[in-house]
């Protein structure tokens, strides 16, 4: 191989070329492969982020949906609760009525057999002094008087 005066210029201009490119061309091809490096380590930090700001996000959601399950099973506790104590009330005051109710026809049932007694009372009255009329208007006689005793006792 021999060196000539052409691989000399080649290579004089090979330099002015790579000087040229290192200088003017290669700063900026640097500087787009930084900023894309650095959007890219931003793009990966923020999604890291928003990776931890979602797991933070649903244990909240867990936590409150827990809260909110728990309430409804403190609700639905109390409503039941209530509902016995109403149950409860219901039956204690039917009770209570039933036992007026009860009281009341006893007592009714009573005065009416009261009454019922009375009326038979009077009635025996009334038949004794028929009896007794009959046998004072008729003459004293133990056939007749048995007669007449046993008619009473058929009346009553």
């Amino acid at each position: 191989m021999s060196i000539n005066a052409t691989l000399i210029i080649q290579m004089i201009v090979f330099l002015i070329l790579v000087g040229f490119t290192m200088k003017f061309v290669w700063p900026p091809i640097v500087k787009a492969l930084d900023e894309r490096a650095a959007k890219i380590a931003d793009g990966l930090s923020a999604a890291d982020k928003a990776k931890a700001d979602l797991a933070v996000a649903n244990q909240r959601v867990e936590q409150q949906l827990s809260a909110a399950r728990n309430d409804a099973q403190k609700r639905l506790a109390d409503a039941e609760r209530l509902a016995q104590q109403m149950i409860e009330e219901a039956k204690g005051r039917a009770s209570e009525e039933g036992a007026k109710i009860i009281a009341a026809a006893r007592a009714e049932a009573e005065q009416e057999a009261v009454k019922a007694r009375e009326v038979l009372r009077e009635q025996v009255a009334g038949l004794a002094v028929k009896g007794a009329e009959q046998i004072l208007r008729r003459e004293v006689n133990p056939s007749v008087h048995a007669d007449l005793l046993s008619r009473l006792k058929a009346e009553l």
